[in-house]
């Protein structure tokens, strides 16, 4: 689930910009400058053959081998790319067990590299490739594609996750203005309830979107620096941060009026329905999601940057929110090839031949936001260099699957639960931590 969320995200925006009318071309712009150790004008790596995984299909895998091909054209190298699937673990298992693994692996979140690291299946990078992250990323991007106090990986693309998308003629009809702050969004939903319309639609059904919802209040509230040892388990759910952020969920699940069909219908509403309530159904107000939900509505014949607009996720403490998920690159052979490409792909050259292409948001703090192709991408990126060193990622991709992951289980039944019964904030705390607990052995 999350990792075919996290695909929908190219695609997403792809349709959206068509939708549009501001679908750039796909013609692979020329690489420029010299960002890989194969300098500027040699083809160093004539004659290597490099094979990558990644788990995208379709006008997702057409772009990126875009990106592939102006490495071709730079260094000479022979790329092939192979398809993962949704499931890159189980892919890449049997590969790896067979001593055929490919040369570069792109991974759906950074608990894999922690995974494959303990199985000795990554190899360190290089130098070269560690400098183009230290020139490129936050020190936080780097110590997620470490394991034991070496670098294994490159975040080589982002998903937006601090969004909320609103019906624009639902907010003019209240007389609402997209709010700054949490206490500003709790008003502008009694405005909007007062109107005659539930100001949200919950996608309680798909629990992934209500660790969302907890990742940006906490991320906001409690600061990035709690936000990093939470993720860990090194604070207990029981903290008093967490109380805040889930007494702040409550103003809004709480409140029945706020809610289209009220808890117990947000609880049967999965994702993409509770989108297509909002700009196909006109039930609701406003989606609490990322920028996926491009996809959706355009699907509900809504027009996005018309009918369906978004803004930042509100702040709710000092800090504005941005979580992003992501994809992150490793390599599986000790080739100068593979380690080619990634230096390659962490550099501002490689993340701005991406940028130019739709659907793409990179985590590359000197690709400027200019590369997009069009005005939705454009802001995403901006907010996301503005954030700088607050950027966090997806916390529930960090935790161990049984926690942050399943199904019925850990983080995901408890918020469902707590969804059901808001005003239990001290019951749902301590579910948490039991379940934290026990995923954190």
């Amino acid at each position: 689930m999350r990792s075919a969320r996290a695909a929908a995200v190219l695609a997403g925006l792809a349709v959206a910009v068509a939708a549009c009318g501001n679908a750039p071309t796909n013609t692979a712009p020329a690489a420029t400058g010299s960002a890989s150790s194969a300098g500027a004008g040699a083809k160093t790596l004539e004659g290597v053959k490099l094979e990558v995984a990644a788990k995208w299909t379709g006008d997702e895998q057409k772009n990126f081998e875009q990106v592939l091909k102006a490495f071709s054209d730079k260094t000479g190298a022979e790329v092939t790319y192979a398809s993962t699937g949704e499931d890159t673990g189980a892919y890449l298992g049997p590969r790896i067990q067979g001593g055929s693994p490919p040369d570069v692996a792109i991974l759906p979140q950074p608990g894999l590299v922690q995974q494959y690291a303990e199985q000795s299946a990554l190899k360190p990078l290089t130098d070269a490739v560690t400098k183009q992250i230290d020139d490129n990323y936050t020190p936080y991007w780097k110590e997620l594609g470490s394991a034991d106090g070496k670098v294994y990986g490159v975040l080589v693309k982002a998903a937006h996750k601090s969004l909320v998308w609103y019906q624009a003629q639902a907010f003019e009809d209240a007389g609402v203005q997209p709010p700054a702050t949490w206490d500003d969004l709790v008003k502008a939903a009694q405005t909007i309830a007062d109107s005659g319309t539930p100001p949200f639609s919950l996608c309680g059904a798909s629990a992934w979107t209500l660790t969302d919802l907890f990742e940006n209040v906490y991320l906001s509230s409690a600061g990035p620096e709690k936000y990093d040892q939470l993720s860990k388990h090194e604070i207990p759910w029981t903290d008093p941060s967490v109380k805040t952020a889930l007494e702040k969920i409550a103003q809004i699940a709480g409140k029945k009026e706020f809610v289209a069909e009220g808890s117990s219908g947000a609880l049967q509403t999965d994702f993409p329905t509770c989108v297509t309530k909002v700009f196909g159904q006109k039930k609701a107000a406003m989606v609490i999601e990322a920028d996926f939900v491009a996809t959706p509505v355009v699907q509900a014949g809504a027009k996005v940057g018309e009918d369906a607009k978004y803004f930042p996720f509100p702040k709710a403490g000092d800090t504005a929110p941005v979580v992003l998920g992501g994809d992150v690159a490793v390599a599986m052979k000790d080739s100068p090839g593979a380690m080619a490409l990634l230096e390659f792909l962490a550099s501002k050259e490689g993340g701005e031949v991406w940028a130019k292409l739709p659907g793409y948001l990179s985590p590359n703090k000197n690709v400027s936001p200019d590369n997009y192709p069009d005005e939705l991408t454009k802001q995403l990126g901006k907010t996301i260099v503005e954030a700088g060193d607050a950027v966090r990622y997806d916390m529930s991709d960090l935790a161990p699957s049984a926690f942050g992951g399943t199904d019925g289980k850990g983080q995901w039944k408890v918020l469902q639960d707590f969804l059901r019964d808001p005003s239990d904030v001290k019951g749902a705390q301590e579910a948490l931590e039991a379940e934290a607990k026990k995923a954190w052995k």
